[in-house]
């Protein structure tokens, strides 16, 4: 709203990664900075104007004091998620991957890819069963990746 109504410049990276839920593994999408987005404009000028704005809850300030972000901080974030709003993460899996079962038989499990079998759609998975380790075949699309919210990780250590 703020981008479209007003003509505010604003940043609000978001991230789209599976994961593994009761109903098998579900596209998600969340913002990398909950509650927060990054708005440029003149403070004095439009403070009121954005405080109003509907979706707007309120503009970070510690007492009358409004902190501004520098913007080699904005460039270095978007340098890192590659000038989009929206990351993607991938879905590809390789072998050597740490994998989650999010439906099946095997639901819940973590694993290690062993092969992909790219044309039958499946994957060659080393799992841990009953204290000893199989591998199995599955469906590619049953497991996601364990590392699915590294992003959010990483943005909350500051790791980005």
């Amino acid at each position: 709203k703020l981008r479209q109504r007003l003509g505010v410049e604003v940043f609000n990276p978001r991230l789209r990664f599976r994961r593994a839920t009761q109903r098998g593994p579900v596209w998600f999408t969340e913002p990398l900075f909950p509650s927060y987005i990054f708005a440029r404009f003149a403070l004095r000028e439009r403070i009121k104007e954005i405080r109003h704005t509907n979706g707007v809850n309120t503009v970070v300030h510690f007492a009358d004091r409004f902190p501004a972000v520098p913007d080699e901080v904005i460039e270095e974030l978007r340098a890192m998620t590659g000038g989009q709003e929206l990351i993607v993460q991938e879905t590809e899996l390789e072998p050597g991957q740490e994998i989650r079962v999010a439906s099946g038989a095997f639901q819940g499990l973590v694993g290690v890819v062993k092969q992909v079998l790219p044309a039958a759609q499946r994957v060659r998975v080393l799992l841990e069963i009953l204290g000893r380790t199989t591998s199995v075949e599955i469906d590619q699309q049953t497991v996601v990746r364990a590392d699915a919210t590294a992003w959010k990780r990483a943005a909350a250590g500051r790791e980005l």
